[in-house]
């Protein structure tokens, strides 16, 4: 039986060419071996099973090169690139520094580098993961890392760059690897299994290199479990079994559902996913990777961040072109948030169920409407007791000019007081009244100049304007009419008038009948904002309490014990202000219980005083009252 050699050692590069991934190092590399220009030291850097020891040695065999072709690759048939390959060469030594840090083994290395090699060029010491040295051992090895003889070369590697000291730094020609893309990746199993006979789908090698995150020596070492697993035959879906990796079809399916607002059935098909093994967390997390392919494939320029296969990729912009991004946005959101707060959750089933729910029901719960003629953004919310949405818009300020006044129905006028000028009479726009009605009294101020806002102060003297500026909103045409065009107003009328406009012209708001269901909406809305500060003592004290409608305008809040009941009796004001403003109602009453009954279980018999105590031990025990009246003690109780 022939010794089976893995992947990663059988096909790892023997010169640059091969070296997947990292052609901006290989190049750098050869050019410097052609010109000459070699440093003494090399720290080369990145995450693990990107090619840097490997690098490593391909320069080391090519500094050494008896017969270096044009483009700076060894030429693998001298006697010192034979003996490279054989691993019988002396004057290449490769020290691990995991297992050999201390200061000894750094002095037994200095100690060699006195020798001159006595074949070849240079002696080329390559250190793995040098970050594993300890600080004696870096200190004792920075003169000769500074200033090393002619013929000899440190390469060091390490995956924690951020260990290693300064004053080694600074001595090194530093390289960074980055990871193996996907596509690298991709292509360079494919080779291998095109060299060993294997068939393999694009798609499940696709799902090795994902699985692998960049790292080849990962890659082809899942390579050669899947091949044992499928006798030699990659297909997508045995690849998803041996990985344990949930299918994208699921995905799709999910968003299908949700789309269309089928609670059920995405229910249903999460739990076939738990059924097979997969816990909530994995599904989280690739439903908001999911999302996020989706969120790319809207942009044409972005779809090559999309890191799958070309058919994938079809079926991702298909399905971007039903979805709004904000939809997107804000499930990405939701996902995020549901992921946090997981690993909290004690029924973690529930937990992503309830963002299913939420997800299915997003595009009622907030849609985002554009104006084609304003431009104003609005948004739109279920009331918690089922009436109809409505629509919020924020007022667009514009200034107030001559021209505007004309057109405008009437202002209003507030103070605004300067340390310097005294009160300033400010107008300030409230439309309450049809401009039909006003445009006799707004005729003399049509021919004003148009000016940013129209300001003017108590004594300043412009009848015209003061006249117009203090006109109140709710006030009757023909008072306006009889009002003299010359009058002036003081500072206390106009604040009079415009504290009487605003009285008129605020809209009260209808109060929300009581529903059992609208109550608990909010009440678990209020113990949410709790939740989310991490008060989790108030949360339970909150939780315990049950809520009932009394009558029409009062909620009566039951507490079980005598400690929950002073606690609510703390936070009664905030509830009852958080109640009336949800509901609209101001005559809103807030009533507190106790539940007597329930205080009873919870607090269980009453304690014995000691007298009893010992009286219960004596009956039990007859000998310690005989002890107690041979001794003549005295209890004192």
């Amino acid at each position: 039986m022939e010794n089976f050699i893995v992947s990663a050692r059988k096909y790892r590069p023997q010169n640059f060419s091969t070296v997947v991934g990292q052609s901006h190092i290989t190049t750098t590399l050869k050019n410097a071996i052609r010109n000459h220009q070699l440093a003494h030291a090399f720290l080369f850097c990145g995450p693990r099973g990107v090619g840097k020891t490997t690098c490593a040695r391909i320069l080391a065999k090519t500094i050494n090169c008896e017969n270096l072709q044009p483009d700076g690759e060894a030429c693998n048939e001298c006697h010192s690139c034979k003996s490279f390959n054989e691993g019988s060469s002396f004057n290449i030594h490769e020290l691990d520094a995991a297992s050999n840090n201390s200061v000894d083994d750094i002095r037994t290395l200095v100690e060699q580098v006195r020798f001159a090699p006595q074949a070849g060029k240079y002696k080329i010491y390559i250190i793995d993961e040098v970050h594993m040295l300890s600080s004696s051992a870096f200190n004792a090895f920075l003169k000769t890392l500074e200033e090393p003889p002619s013929y000899a070369i440190f390469i060091l590697a390490t995956t924690e760059k951020h260990k290693i000291l300064p004053t080694i730094l600074s001595r090194c020609q530093i390289f960074d690897f980055k990871r193996i893309t996907i596509q690298d990746t991709v292509d360079h199993l494919q080779d291998i299994c095109n060299k060993e006979h294997i068939q393999a789908e694009t798609d499940a090698l696709h799902l090795v290199a994902q699985k692998t995150d960049g790292c080849m020596r990962d890659s082809l070492s899942t390579l050669d479990k899947i091949v044992s697993f499928t006798a030699g035959h990659l297909t997508y879906q045995n690849t998803l079994e041996h990985l344990n990796i949930l299918d994208y079809d699921y995905y799709f399916k999910v968003m299908d559902q949700v789309l269309n607002q089928d609670v059920a059935s995405s229910l249903l098909l999460f739990d076939e996913i738990l059924q097979k093994g997969f816990e909530g967390d994995n599904f989280l997390g690739g439903w908001a990777e999911f999302l996020r392919n989706l969120l790319l494939s809207k942009e044409e320029k972005a779809v090559h961040l999309v890191e799958v296969s070309g058919n994938l990729k079809e079926r991702y912009r298909q399905l971007a072109g039903k979805v709004s991004p904000a939809y997107l946005i804000t499930a990405l959101s939701l996902l995020n948030e549901t992921e946090i707060n997981y690993r909290m959750a004690r029924n973690k089933r529930l937990h992503v169920e309830m963002a299913l729910i939420k997800l299915c029901f997003l595009q009622q719960a907030v849609t985002l409407v554009s104006d084609d003629q304003t431009g104003e953004v609005a948004k739109k919310k279920l009331v918690a007791d089922g009436s109809a949405p409505q629509k919020l818009r924020a007022p667009v300020a514009q200034p107030v000019t001559a021209k505007s006044i004309t057109d405008k129905p009437a202002t209003t006028a507030s103070i605004q007081p300067e340390p310097s000028a005294g009160p300033k009479l400010t107008v300030e726009e409230t439309p309450a009244v049809k401009p039909a009605t006003v445009a006799p009294a707004m005729a003399p101020v049509a021919t004003a100049p148009a000016q940013p806002a129209v300001q003017t102060t108590a004594p300043a003297p412009t009848p015209v304007a003061a006249s117009v500026a203090a006109t109140p909103t709710a006030a009757p045409v023909a008072q306006q009419a009889a009002a003299p065009a010359g009058s002036k107003l003081t500072g206390l009328a106009a604040m009079k008038e415009a504290m009487a406009a605003r009285q008129q012209t605020t809209v009260v708001q209808e109060a929300k009948p009581l529903t059992a269901g609208a109550l608990e909406v909010y009440w678990e809305e209020f113990i949410d904002r709790y939740r989310q500060a991490n008060k989790m003592t108030v949360v339970s004290n909150l939780a315990l309490a049950v809520l009932k409608i009394l009558n029409a305008d009062e909620v009566g809040i039951v507490s079980r014990n005598i400690v929950q009941f002073r606690f609510m009796e703390e936070e009664k004001l905030v509830i009852s202000e958080f109640f009336k403003q949800k509901f609209n109602n101001a005559t809103l009453i807030l009533t507190l219980q106790l539940d007597e009954s329930q205080q009873a279980q919870d607090i269980g018999p009453a304690p014995l005083s000691s007298r009893e105590q010992f009286q219960q031990l004596t009956e039990k025990y007859p000998l310690v009252k005989e002890l107690k009246d041979r001794l003549n003690m005295e209890l004192d109780f």
